[in-house]
C-alpha cells in the first residue's frame, strides 16, 4: 500500500554554483558512493542534482521531520544502472514510524532541471 509520495526539482546551474561556492557541500550532502560513478569518476552536476532532489523527495514523503541526516538516505544503482534508495539511521527510523518498508525512485535531468520522485510503500 502506498503511504506517501514525494517529488522535488532542482535547477542544475544553481546547484552546481552552490557546490562550487561551498567546496565541502558535496561531502555534507552525499556519500562517497553517491559522489562517484560506478567507474570511480566524479558524477556530473546533473547527476548530483538529481540525487539531491531524491533526498528532498524522501524527506517530503516522510513529512519532513526534523533531524534527518543527509547520509542516512543514499541513492545507489543496481548492476543495470537503475537507481534505488537505501535508508539508515534517522531516515530509517522516520520510515519505520510511518510504516514505510519499501521505496520506489525515479530520477531525471534535462533542460537544466533535475527531478526525482519517490513512492513510500508499506
Amino acid at each position: 500500500m502506498i503511504v506517501a509520495v514525494g517529488i522535488d526539482v532542482v535547477l542544475v546551474d544553481r546547484f552546481a554554483k552552490a557546490l562550487d561556492r561551498t567546496p565541502l557541500l558535496a561531502d555534507r550532502l552525499f556519500t562517497e558512493g553517491e559522489r562517484l560513478s560506478g567507474s570511480g569518476n566524479p558524477r556530473s552536476a546533473e547527476s548530483l542534482a538529481a540525487r539531491f532532489a531524491a533526498k528532498e523527495a524522501v524527506a517530503k514523503a516522510l513529512g519532513a521531520p526534523a533531524g534527518l541526516r543527509w547520509h542516512d538516505c543514499e541513492i545507489v544503482a543496481d548492476p543495470d544502472g537503475r537507481p534505488w534508495l537505501t535508508v539508515s539511521g534517522t531516515v530509517a527510523a522516520a520510515a519505520v514510524e510511518r510504516g514505510v518498508n519499501r521505496w520506489h525512485l525515479s530520477l531525471s535531468h534535462d533542460g537544466g532541471i533535475a527531478s526525482a520522485m519517490v513512492v513510500a510503500e508499506t
